[in-house]
């Protein structure tokens, strides 16, 4: 998904509709977290490394791949950025267990390794997973 990195708005407009939100991978792009946050949004960002997040993003530092499911066990919607594809089939699975929606972008060309919906934003492709009560 070009240019998500430096543009989150479009993901923003998706995702500021949800009440509570997990990120899974934040990193160091700590923009979209604090965008929702900054509109209401209850974020939690999750890393495999200790990270700096903005004021109102909470942060817990956690493996998707061996998840602690109260992190997300309140979510409606579980997102990641730039997700590569060895990943989506456990995020799917925390979102599952969580009964929350999972949407995700990809780098550039990765295929889904899930079955998603597509949706074009303005950036690109926005892969949704699973919607809530599936």
């Amino acid at each position: 998904m070009a240019h998500s990195r430096r543009n989150p708005h479009a993901l923003l407009e998706v995702l500021a509709d949800y009440d509570r939100v997990v990120e899974i991978g934040i990193g160091r792009r700590t923009d979209l977290a604090r965008a929702l946050a900054d509109h209401g949004v209850a974020v939690t960002a999750t890393d495999v490394h200790e990270r700096d997040v903005p004021a109102g993003v909470a942060f817990v530092r956690d493996d998707i791949v061996n998840p602690e499911p109260a992190v997300y066990a309140d979510a409606d919607a579980i997102y990641a950025r730039n997700l590569p594809p060895e990943l989506h089939r456990p995020a799917l699975e925390v979102a599952r267990t969580a009964d929350a929606e999972f949407l995700f972008t990809t780098l550039g060309g990765d295929p889904s390794a899930v079955p998603v919906e597509r949706k074009t934003i303005e950036t690109g492709t926005l892969y949704v997973a699973r919607a809530r009560g599936e």
